[in-house]
């Protein structure tokens, strides 16, 4: 059963460096602009179709998606898109409407010219329960990636909204928040759970927006758990 984790804004797919470590047919993928070829999408609409086209070029059937925050965005918008080309979805941190606190937006814009302030007042917090050295390679990632595309995919973010649609998914869902996760609390996930039928939610205890980095192996065993139901 293939697995595509998709990444949050900014991140690449190393972020998934646990969930890859530890299941066999599992794929992080790069969005465009992401230390990867293209420029960034403009909407969370144009990412899912390039998902879905770099999903269709490989020949991939029917993967299960798994998606942080923006990532999840992603993988909602394809289970209403393109519902016959997914087995499943992870939605991980995220909700169906994702509006962006003004001033990460602002720590954003400021850190186009002036990294250093994006990285110790945004990043470095966002980082801290992730290890110091994988914390360390991480932000690094994140600074050659750009607040610029950061910023663009927090836009992408702040314009989605389908509180209105998000029970039109069918698949099934595992939605993970974690309970001290500021950027997408655990009501996000909670009200996702509440929308789409059949669903099943964990919240990881003691967990940030960055849980699944953190805190993996309590991920790694409900998404282990949630597979083993398909």
């Amino acid at each position: 059963m293939k697995l595509i984790f998709i990444p949050g804004s900014g991140n690449t797919g190393g972020v998934w460096c646990y969930q890859i470590a530890y299941f066999s047919d599992a794929e992080a993928i790069n969005l465009p602009g992401h230390l990867s070829p293209g420029e960034p999408c403009a909407s969370i609409e144009d990412y899912t179709d390039w998902v879905h086209g770099y999903i269709l070029k490989r020949g991939y059937s029917a993967p299960v998606l798994a998606g942080h925050s923006l990532g999840g965005a992603i993988a909602q918008m394809y289970a209403l898109k393109y519902p016959g080309d997914v087995k499943a979805v992870i939605l991980v941190g995220t909700g169906a409407r994702l509006r962006v606190a003004p001033q990460y937006l602002s720590l954003m814009r400021d850190g186009i010219q002036n990294p250093t302030v994006w990285v110790q007042n945004f990043l470095e917090p966002q980082y801290s329960q992730i290890t110091p050295k994988l914390k360390e390679k991480l932000i690094r990632e994140t600074v050659k990636v750009g607040a610029k595309v950061q910023l663009n995919d927090m836009l992408c973010c702040d314009k989605f909204d389908i509180m209105d649609k998000v029970q039109d998914i069918k698949v099934p869902a595992l939605i993970l928040c974690a309970s001290e996760d500021i950027m997408t609390p655990p009501k996000y996930g909670s009200y996702l759970a509440a929308k789409i039928a059949g669903s099943k939610l964990t919240v990881v205890d003691g967990g940030t927006h960055y849980f699944f980095v953190g805190k993996p192996e309590a991920v790694n065993q409900a998404i282990e758990q949630f597979l083993h139901t398909l």
